[in-house]
């Protein structure tokens, strides 16, 4: 399982390289407070990367929201033994 994981971790890596070499020319980008020129494979894998982040964090925020908040609904189910 971990060499098919490493197999497909190494194909992205690949694409990406690809991609990014496909997508060399310069692009300017103002995001109103920076301006920025930036190639287009290296904006590309930026967006990509900080969407993965921001998916992450938020799918990590839901689930310990949820456990927190049944978190006291399981203390007070368990019976306290001296």
């Amino acid at each position: 399982m971990r060499l098919l994981a490493i197999i497909v971790l190494v194909i992205f890596i690949a694409a990406g390289v690809v991609l990014g070499a496909l997508n060399a020319d310069l692009v300017g980008y103002d995001l109103a407070f920076v301006q920025v020129q930036l190639p287009k494979g290296a904006a590309l894998l930026g967006v990509l990367v900080i969407g993965w982040l921001l998916g992450g964090l938020t799918a990590w925020l839901g689930v310990s929201t949820r456990q927190r908040r049944r978190q006291p609904h399981a203390d007070k189910k368990l019976p306290v033994k001296p």
